[in-house]
């Protein structure tokens, strides 16, 4: 038997991870519903009028609310190795440190990405077809698109606009794997910790960014509009694409070193 991978033992260790971790899932999942619910309820009651600005706290819910999940439950799978006693218990698995670690990916990084997407856009496909039983014009369709119809939507304004921003797809996945990383990581606190350097370091990046700008192109005149050495705004996405997804890789490998390193 292989000790790396095996699937039916990989298979085994799902069902019990569900049946340790799934009750709790399910639940956070009951409230994500229930505030989606709530703030359509509250933004659109007593459903009497539509205007182009309806629907705009759906980007905010989408995006906040979104990453403030996916983020918290990437945070709390691995938080059990920071407590002895639940930490021996998990060493006495009889599964590998790889299954373990695809495990939480597929808990902490799809499933509850697929999960939110899917529970609002069944919320949100509810409410605006209801809004156009209600305001069935021409008017509606095209400024109150559904999820299904447009899911960029909830990334831009404008439709023309909608591939500049195709990288930030990948941007779920890249949140997850930093707080699952904080999840093996951190003893304790861990969404605080791993939100607090999450932002350190992007205040560093971004200095580091602003100043090197500053002193590669300050008091330096631009000779043309067009962007240097054949670059443009789809080299410009595929580079973003490309780096998310080496980002992603990176912490991910980092959380597997730190899952054996906890395992010895």
């Amino acid at each position: 038997m292989n000790n790396t991978f095996n699937i039916q033992r990989f298979g085994l260790l799902l069902k019990r991870q569900w049946l340790e971790f799934g009750k709790t899932y399910l639940i956070s999942l009951v409230v994500v519903l229930g505030v989606d619910v709530a703030f359509y309820v509250f933004n659109l009651y007593p459903f009497s009028g539509f205007s182009s600005e309806t629907l705009e706290f759906r980007t905010p819910l989408f995006v906040l609310f979104g990453l403030l999940f996916i983020t918290a439950i990437a945070s709390t799978y691995f938080a059990h190795l920071g407590q002895k006693p639940k930490a021996i218990i998990d060493l006495l698995i009889p599964a590998s440190t790889f299954e373990k670690f695809l495990g939480g990916i597929l808990f902490a990084g799809i499933l509850s990405t697929i999960s939110f997407v899917l529970i609002f856009y069944l919320t949100d496909l509810a409410f605006v077809s209801y809004m156009r039983s209600i305001f069935n014009d021409g008017e509606i369709s095209q400024t109150m698109p559904s999820v299904k119809e447009n899911l960029a939507y909830f990334f831009v304004d404008q439709a023309e606009r909608s591939h500049l921003l195709q990288p930030f797809y990948i941007a779920p996945l890249m949140m997850t794997s930093i707080f699952l990383l904080g999840s093996v990581y951190f003893n304790k606190f861990h969404y605080i910790k791993t939100a607090i350097s999450l932002m350190i370091f992007c205040g560093v990046w971004t200095a580091i960014i602003a100043k090197s700008g500053k002193l590669l192109f300050d008091n330096k005149i631009r000779s043309h509009h067009n962007m240097p050495m054949g670059i443009d705004k789809d080299n410009i996405e595929f580079l973003m694409t490309l780096l998310l997804i080496v980002l992603t890789v990176i912490f991910w490998a980092i959380t597997y070193v730190r899952l054996k390193e906890k395992e010895v």
